[in-house]
Parts: C-alpha cells; sequence; structure tokens
C-alpha cells in the first residue's frame, strides 16, 4: 500500500488524527484576511468585464498578418478611444476587442482600422454586441447563480439539516468571493465562460462538503446516548476520515485545469483560456480547503450551541476529568519495593471499610487448640 494510501486508512481508523475542528480560529482568520484581500481588490480595481457583459465590436483580420499584437493595440485605441485587446490566433490571424463603443460608431472605426493595417474594410471580419444585450446576459448570470444557492440550501437542509445548509452557503460565499477577487487583482476578462466556471467550482466544492457532511450525519446518530465523544470531536473525525478522499479528487481535477491556464493559457499564448481555466484553478483549490476548514468547523460551532449539546460536552467533560483523577490517583499511590510499605493506603473505600468489619468473622470464638 502506497504511503498516502496507508495514511488515508490509519485517518479513517482514527488512529491518526489532526485537530481541525480544535484549531478553527486559526482558520477562519486566515479566511478572513484573504477575503478582505479579495474584497479590497474588487473595490479599488474592479472586474475587467468582456465585450459579452459591457457590448462593443470584435474585429478579425484574415490569415498571415504582418502587423504586430502592439501595433494592432496601437491602431485599435487610436481608431476608437477606447482600450483595445488584440490576440494572435493560430491561424496567423488577429482578433480585436473593443469594449464600450457605440455600434453606430462601428463603421468608422472599421474604416479607420482597416486602413491603418492595410487592408480591404471588406475583409475585416466585425461582430457587434450591444450594451442591451451585454446586460441582459449579466441579468441572468446573476439571477442562475441565485438561484443555484437557493436550491443548494433547500436541498441541503432537507437532506441534512438547516445548520448544514447554512455552512455550506457560507463556503459557497467565500470560494465566489476569493475566485472573483484573484480575477480583480489579476486583471482578466471575465465572459461568459468565467461564469461557467464559476457553477463548476462551487459544485466541486459542494460535493466535497456533502462527502464530509454525510459521514457526519452517520457518526452522529444517538451522540446524546454516549458520554466519550462531544459534537466537534465527531465533526473532527468526519473531516480525518474523509482528508485523503477530498485531497486526491481536488489534485485530479487541478491537474488538467493547470494544464489549461500554465500550458495553454502562458506557454502557448491561448489567451481565450485564461478565462474560464483561472475560475476553474482558484476555484477547485478555494473549495477544498472551505470544505476542511470552514463548512465542517462552522457546523460544529453551530450545533455546540444547542442545549442538548452543551449538555452533552459538559457530561463528557466531567468524565474525561473523571477519568485523569483516577489515572493521578493511581500514580500518586505508593506501590510495593519503593520503601514506604508502612504507609497507609492513600484512599479507603467502602468496601474496604467492609472487609475490616467481616475479618474474623465465620471462625470459632473457642480457643485454639
Amino acid at each position: 500500500m502506497s504511503k498516502l494510501g496507508n495514511l488515508g486508512a490509519r485517518l479513517h481508523r482514527g488512529e491518526i488524527s489532526y485537530d481541525f475542528v480544535g484549531k478553527r480560529k486559526i482558520w477562519y482568520g486566515i479566511s478572513i484576511l484573504i477575503t478582505i484581500t479579495a474584497i479590497v481588490g474588487l473595490a479599488v480595481r474592479g472586474l475587467n468585464m468582456g465585450i459579452e457583459f459591457q457590448g462593443g465590436a470584435v474585429f478579425t483580420t484574415p490569415t498571415k498578418m504582418s502587423t504586430t499584437v502592439a501595433q494592432a493595440e496601437e491602431f485599435a485605441t487610436s481608431a476608437s478611444g477606447h482600450e483595445a485587446v488584440v490576440q494572435k490566433l493560430g491561424n496567423g490571424s488577429l482578433r480585436i476587442q473593443i469594449a464600450g463603443i457605440d455600434t453606430d460608431k462601428s463603421d468608422q472605426i472599421k474604416q479607420t482600422l482597416a486602413q491603418d493595417l492595410k487592408l480591404n474594410p471588406e475583409k475585416l471580419a466585425a461582430d457587434l454586441v450591444g450594451p442591451s444585450w451585454g446586460e441582459q446576459i449579466a441579468s441572468k448570470a446573476w439571477q442562475g447563480l441565485a438561484i443555484f444557492m437557493v436550491l443548494v440550501v433547500i436541498y441541503l437542509a432537507i437532506a441534512f439539516e438547516w445548520r448544514m445548509a447554512i455552512a455550506a452557503l457560507v463556503a459557497l460565499i467565500h470560494d465566489i468571493t476569493i475566485t472573483t477577487g484573484i480575477y480583480a487583482l489579476v486583471g482578466f476578462e471575465v465572459t461568459p465562460g468565467t461564469v461557467i466556471g464559476l457553477l463548476t467550482i462551487l459544485g466541486y466544492s459542494l460535493y466535497d462538503t456533502v462527502v464530509v457532511f454525510d459521514s457526519l450525519k452517520e457518526q452522529t446518530k444517538d451522540i446524546t446516548k454516549q458520554t466519550r465523544f462531544t459534537y466537534s470531536d465527531i465533526a473532527n473525525q468526519s473531516i480525518n476520515g474523509t482528508l485523503v478522499r477530498s485531497i486526491n479528487t481536488t489534485v485530479v481535477a487541478l491537474l488538467p485545469v493547470a494544464g489549461l491556464l500554465f500550458i495553454g493559457g502562458g506557454f502557448l499564448g491561448a489567451g481565450t483560456l485564461n478565462d474560464i481555466s483561472l475560475s476553474l484553478f482558484v476555484g477547485l483549490a478555494a473549495g477544498a480547503y472551505s470544505s476542511i476548514f470552514i463548512a465542517t468547523p462552522l457546523v460544529a460551532d453551530l450545533k455546540e450551541s444547542e442545549p442538548a449539546m452543551k449538555a452533552l460536552r459538559r457530561r463528557v467533560m466531567a468524565k474525561r476529568a473523571q477519568a485523569a483523577a483516577g489515572e493521578d490517583l493511581v500514580t500518586a499511590r505508593p506501590g510495593p519495593g519503593d520503601g514506604h510499605e508502612d504507609a497507609a493506603p492513600a484512599v479507603v473505600g467502602p468496601r474496604d471499610q467492609t472487609v475490616s468489619r467481616n475479618r474474623g468473622r465465620g471462625r470459632s470464638s473457642g480457643k485454639r487448640r
């Protein structure tokens, strides 16, 4: 068995464990710090919305253009008065994207741009996106995200309980905030592919969270009938029991996404892959983190506030204190051969007193012959 497989088996059996729930304040602090950084990035830099959301025009040149990307950006910015994004496609043509322009001026921009590029205007393909259509796309994206969140909460509340639904919702919002904040800080363009990537990573994050919740639900049946473990103890066991599974799932999902982002978008220069690959990469990593360090510890906090769980915690702590006191007593009691044979017993219980009173009973009261 591999070392990772052996580690997973020992974690599942409870032979070893890490106190994730006990250190939840550390994880909460880290998440708050990352979330604040993402919010600041959104407030200061904002999102670089693609042409699909704010309208504009996309011009595509014929193949085998001698004009460089930098020259095309300069020509497009000069012709439109707006910042342009130019990408070189695999066939050698240029894709010139100008967002935020009035479609009525697109013909004039096309003529000027074709003249600068030394092209026949008829050979410069133009695709126009009106601002109203872009607003509809953005509105539909937000509606889809809201509907997804509501359905997730309803499902988890029915399948598990409302506390788990709240914890999962907080984890999902955490993942979305971090991912969009990274987009703002990096400056990648937000396209419909980005929205698809966000919905995809929410599904992955929810999957990891539900796996832990299912284990937690199974192990906490009739939890109040025992006095060995608190709810937080069992929650920590659930995280440790599914830890290696979550790591394997996340790593396997991240490898092809990393290939899209770093090799396809970075090394090969396929910039059109960046919009979806970045959201998938950041979202998958954030989703795995939130499932382990946010969702389950938050459920433990919510459950421990219940009167029944508080009473269980008191009983468990009292039993552990009693057991610790008994161990200290056994350690402190002298044993034979340590030079204290004549010392009095540390504690004389009721049974010892009964034995003392009964000593000598059953013997004849007469003289010994």
